[in-house]
C-alpha cells in the first residue's frame, strides 16, 4: 500500500483528460482530431498495462475484448445511445495465481475510461471525465502497477471497460464473457467517481468515507429463493453484499485510524437515477461492489464546460483530490491482495434446523480452489445491524479436518450467521450466510 503513488495516479488522469472527448461512439467517427478519442485512450491504457508487464519480467497478459455493440432500443427511457455499429474496446490485465488450484480463482477491478458531455451523442466538444471515471480508471492502473511487483495463489484481473455512459455495454459484454468462459469469478471492485470532488466552498463533501454500494437479493433470482431469504431476513447476505462486509473488515485490519479513510456499506444496489458497471457482473451472479465518493457535484459530471451565473461546469482536473484517490486505490489493494491471498468461500454452508434449541449448529464444506491447510471462523451479528459484530475460531466449537461443523451457545434466531475460510496469516474471504438444513 506504501507503494501507491499519488503523483502517477495523477499523471494518469492528466494523460486520459488530454484526449479530449472519450466517447465510446466516438470510435465510429473519422473526423476526429489525431490522438484524441476514444480508440486512441484504449491504445495507451493497453500500453501502460504493458509497460508494467515489463517490470514484472511479463507477469501480466494483457488482452483487448474487442467487439462491435449493434444499434439498440431506448436506454433508461430516453433516446438510443448506440445508433450505428460501434466499435468497443475493454482492456484488461490478468495476474495468474501462483497456486495451481487457487489461480482458479479470479478478482477483479475496473473502471470505465469512456467519458461524456452533456448530450451524451457529442462526441467532439472536451468531454475530460476527470472524476467520472478517469479516477477509477487510474484506481485500476494503480492497482496494476502495484500489485503486479507481488505474487498471489488466487488470479487478479485490472479492467478499463468502455460504453458504461451508453449504457453498460463494455461491462456486460466483459462479464457475459467472464460467463461463457467459465470464470470462476469471487468478486468485482468497480470504481466509478472515486475522485473526491474538491468544489470551493463546499463544507459537506467527507474526504474520510468512500461509500461501497452492492445488490441485495436479485430480481432474477428463483421466487422461493426470494422468499425463503425473506422470511429468514437474510435478504442483506448475498454475495456482493458478503463483499461489502469482507472490503469494510479489511479497512479495519489495513487503516489503523477510521477517522482518516473508510468505506461505508449502502445496502442498495446504487444511487437514485444512476447506474454501473458492477451492476453488469451483478446480474449474472457475480459477487461485486461499486465504489463512489461520499458527495458527488453533478456540476461536475456529464457536463459541457462552461461558467454560467458564477458557476463552473465541468468534470476537470482541478477537481480531483490525489490523496483521495490514492486512499482508494490502497483499499482496493488491500482488498484484492487480502482475498488473493484467502482460501477462498467454504461451501454449501447450512444451518442445522431439525430441533426446537437454544444452540446453533452450523456445517459447511470446504472453498473448491483451496490448496493449503485452512482455518475457519464464524463470524455473527444481531439481525438488525449490517455488519459482523462477532467472531469465532470454528475449531473452538469442534470443527475438525474430518468434519466440517461447529456448535455454538447461541440462539439462531436471534442473529445471522456467516462461516468464512482464512489461511494461517490471517487472510480471509467473505462469509457465506447458510441455509436451513433438517438432518435425521
Amino acid at each position: 500500500m506504501s507503494q501507491v503513488s499519488p503523483e502517477k495516479i495523477r499523471a494518469n488522469v492528466e494523460v486520459l483528460v488530454k484526449f479530449n472527448n472519450r466517447s465510446t461512439i466516438s470510435s465510429a467517427d473519422a473526423n476526429l482530431p489525431p490522438g484524441t478519442g476514444i480508440l486512441a485512450a484504449s491504445d495507451w491504457i493497453k500500453k501502460q498495462l504493458e509497460t508494467y508487464s515489463e517490470a514484472c519480467g511479463g507477469c501480466l497478459e494483457v488482452k483487448v475484448d474487442e467487439f462491435s455493440q449493434s444499434p439498440e432500443a431506448a436506454f433508461n427511457g430516453s433516446n438510443p445511445r448506440i445508433v450505428r455499429p460501434t466499435l468497443i474496446r475493454n482492456i484488461y490485465a490478468i495476474l495468474r495465481g501462483t497456486d495451481s488450484k487457487a489461480s482458479k480463482r479470479i478478482y477483479l477491478v475496473t473502471g470505465h475510461y469512456d467519458t461524456r458531455e452533456t448530450d451524451v451523442m457529442n462526441t467532439h466538444d472536451p468531454a475530460p471525465g476527470a472524476n467520472d471515471d478517469s479516477s477509477g480508471t487510474a484506481v485500476s492502473l494503480e492497482s496494476a502497477r502495484v500489485l503486479s511487483q507481488l505474487k498471489f495463489p488466487a488470479t487478479i484481473v485490472f479492467a478499463a471497460v468502455a460504453g458504461e455512459e451508453q449504457g453498460l455495454n463494455g461491462s456486460r459484454h466483459l462479464a457475459q464473457l467472464a460467463k461463457d468462459e467459465g470464470w470462476q469469478v469471487e468478486g468485482i471492485l468497480n470504481n466509478d467517481i472515486v475522485g473526491g470532488d474538491t468544489t470551493p466552498g463546499d463544507t459537506l463533501q467527507n474526504k474520510s468515507l468512500i461509500r461501497v454500494f452492492s445488490q441485495g437479493i436479485l430480481p432474477s433470482a428463483p421466487v422461493e429463493t426470494i422468499r425463503q431469504m425473506l422470511s429468514l431476513g437474510i435478504e442483506n447476505d448475498t454475495p456482493s453484499r458478503e463483499l461489502a462486509r469482507a472490503i469494510l473488515d479489511v479497512s479495519r485490519s489495513y487503516f489503523a485510524t477510521p477517522k482518516s479513510f473508510r468505506p461505508v456499506m449502502e445496502l442498495r444496489l446504487d444511487r437514485y437515477l444512476r447506474g454501473g458497471d458492477h451492476k453488469s457482473f451483478s446480474d449474472l451472479g457475480f459477487a461485486s461492489v461499486r465504489f463512489t465518493e461520499w458527495r458527488e457535484n453533478y456540476n461536475h459530471q456529464h457536463q459541457h464546460i462552461r461558467v454560467e451565473n458564477g458557476v463552473e461546469y465541468g468534470d476537470l482536473l482541478k477537481f480531483d483530490d490525489w490523496q483521495y484517490i490514492a486512499q482508494v486505490a490502497r483499499l482496493n489493494i488491500a482488498t484484492l491482495g487480502t482475498l488473493a491471498s484467502s482460501p477462498g468461500v467454504p461451501e454449501k454452508v447450512r444451518v442445522v434446523t431439525t430441533n426446537l434449541d437454544n444452540n446453533t449448529t452450523l456445517r459447511w464444506d470446504a472453498p473448491t480452489a483451496a490448496s493449503e491447510a485452512v482455518k475457519y471462523e464464524i463470524v455473527w451479528r444481531e439481525t438488525a445491524v449490517s455488519d459482523w459484530q462477532f467472531s469465532a475460531d470454528a475449531s473452538k466449537f469442534g470443527d475438525s479436518s474430518e468434519s466440517h461443523s461447529a456448535t455454538l451457545p447461541i440462539s439462531k434466531d436471534n442473529v445471522i450467521f456467516g462461516v468464512r475460510a482464512c489461511d494461517d496469516r490471517g487472510h480471509c474471504g467473505p462469509a457465506v450466510t447458510p441455509f436451513p438444513e433438517r438432518r435425521p
